[in-house]
C-alpha cells in the first residue's frame, strides 16, 4: 500500500457515509442499499463489514459474508481518487484472513461483465489466487 491507511470495522454511525461512497464510485444500486438495511449489516456482522480510511475520511469499503459453507464478498469499493494504491487489494487481505479464521475453505465474488473495472482489478489478483469461473451463471430474485 503506498498510503496510509486504517482497515478496520465499519461503526453504525457511518452508513450514510457508506451510501454517499457507493454512490460516488457508481456501484450498481442495490435494493439493499438502504440506510435501516446498512445499520443493521453493521449490527450483525460488524466484524466483516470493513472500512479503508485514510486522514479520517472514509476511502473504501468491503463487505464479507459467511453462511458456514462458503465466504462471499460483496460491495468492494475504493474512491476514484485513492484507486490504485493498494486500498482494494487491502480490504481484500483482511477480509480474506478474517473469513479464513471462522472456517471459509472458499470465497465467491460477483462482479458485472460489463464493470471493466472490477474485471481487471479482480484478474489483477490471480497472484492471490482469485480466479475466474467461467462455469457458473447466477440467477436471482428480488422479494
Amino acid at each position: 500500500m503506498r498510503i496510509d491507511t486504517l482497515i478496520r470495522q465499519c461503526r453504525l454511525d457511518e452508513c450514510d457515509t457508506i451510501l454517499s461512497l457507493w454512490q460516488e464510485t457508481e456501484t450498481t444500486p442495490s435494493v439493499t442499499d438502504d440506510l435501516e438495511v446498512l445499520r443493521q449489516l453493521v449490527r450483525e456482522n460488524n466484524e466483516l463489514f470493513l472500512v479503508a480510511e485514510h486522514d479520517g475520511r472514509i476511502v473504501g469499503t468491503i463487505v464479507g459474508g459467511w453462511d458456514k459453507w462458503r465466504g462471499n464478498i460483496y460491495r468492494l469499493a475504493v474512491s476514484p481518487e485513492y484507486r490504485r494504491q493498494g486500498i482494494g487489494r487491502a480490504l481484500v487481505q483482511e477480509v480474506e484472513r478474517r473469513l479464513a479464521e471462522r472456517g471459509t475453505r472458499k470465497i465467491s465474488i460477483l462482479v458485472e461483465h460489463k464493470d471493466a473495472q472490477a474485471v481487471s482489478f479482480w484478474h489483477s489478483l490471480s497472484d492471490m489466487g482469485y480466479e475466474r469461473d467461467a462455469r457458473m451463471v447466477r440467477y436471482v430474485k428480488t422479494l
